[in-house]
């Protein structure tokens, strides 16, 4: 069966959005951290090639597609220039880039699935590398940018268990034989949406029971 359905020319131009708006919230963050255009580009290239690059040492595809394709490597400097121009009507239209890269996480939670189980992992070890494929690159841009990695952080509203439940799906239709163009857009679908729905209705994982946390609570509404 054809690991990939999907025309590779549309698989490369998904990759490629997806990397792009993965990395403008990179560039933001660092706008809000006060960093040059320098800082700016390397958090843009972190978040959109973070998690792509994780998963490929790990499967050994090597080298990784960010080096072997230069518009992987172009997109991220392409977002950190419209940022730096453009960040106070970037930030206005935050809500639109959230709905973008919930797409992307859509994208590559199964992109990040199906590459790991052609290079022979098990269906869990796919899903793993699944979200890591996903979300990898935020974790990475926090960490650089002196932050606790959102992926962490209660006051968040839901991003790994979108990622997780898509690339759930995915393995699960790579193991019945059932994977094909409609049922990996409905797979990437699915996260999408449970991800919209998070933001919508601020869920997010619940914490520990009967915590004693000397944590300082966040303001309402501060959530991503």
């Amino acid at each position: 069966m054809n690991q990939y359905p999907l025309d590779p020319d549309v698989q490369h131009w998904l990759d490629i959005a997806g990397i792009f708006v993965f990395a403008i919230s990179g560039a933001l963050l660092a706008v809000r951290k006060n960093f040059d255009v320098f800082g700016m580009a390397v958090l843009a290239e972190v978040t959109g090639l973070g998690g792509g690059l994780f998963r490929d040492v790990v499967i050994g595809a090597v080298p990784p597609a960010a080096f072997t394709d230069l518009g992987y490597f172009h997109a991220p400097l392409i977002a950190t220039v419209f940022v730096f121009f453009l960040h106070p009507q970037v930030e206005r239209i935050n809500k639109a880039i959230n709905v973008f890269d919930a797409a992307g996480l859509g994208l590559f939670c199964v992109a990040g699935t199906m590459k790991a189980h052609e290079y022979g992992l098990g269906l869990v070890a796919s899903v793993v590398l699944g979200l890591a494929t996903a979300a990898g690159g935020g974790v990475l841009r926090d960490v650089l940018a002196n932050e606790v990695p959102s992926l962490l952080r209660w006051d968040r509203d839901l991003y790994a268990v979108p990622a997780i439940v898509g690339a759930t799906m995915t393995a699960l239709l790579l193991n019945e034989g059932a994977l094909n163009a409609g049922t990996m857009l409905l797979a990437a679908a699915l996260a999408f949406v449970v991800r919209l729905l998070a933001l919508r209705f601020g869920w997010r994982a619940p914490r520990a029971w009967h915590r004693r946390s000397t944590v300082e609570e966040p303001e309402p509404g501060s959530g991503a």
